[in-house]
């Protein structure tokens, strides 16, 4: 009875420590999620900035329709 208790005792410490470094992995693994999506909403908000910026090069760049009235009228 001794060897089997023995052999639970260690199955059991040994499924503890798969937990603990599970545990760890899952943690490790929400920090960098975490940090991923700062830098994903970092360059969404550098995106729109610069489309922003880049309409309004596009309005001065471009010229606009005239608003004379052709020699024809």
């Amino acid at each position: 009875m001794s060897d089997k208790s023995t052999e639970i005792g260690e199955r059991v410490q040994d499924l503890e420590i798969m937990v603990a470094h599970q545990a760890q992995t899952i943690e490790e693994l929400s920090e960098e999620l975490r940090r991923a999506f700062e830098t994903l909403e970092r360059m969404q908000r550098t995106l729109k900035s610069l489309g922003h910026r880049f309409d309004a090069l596009e309005e001065v760049a471009t010229p606009g329709p005239e608003s004379t009235k052709p020699p024809h009228y």
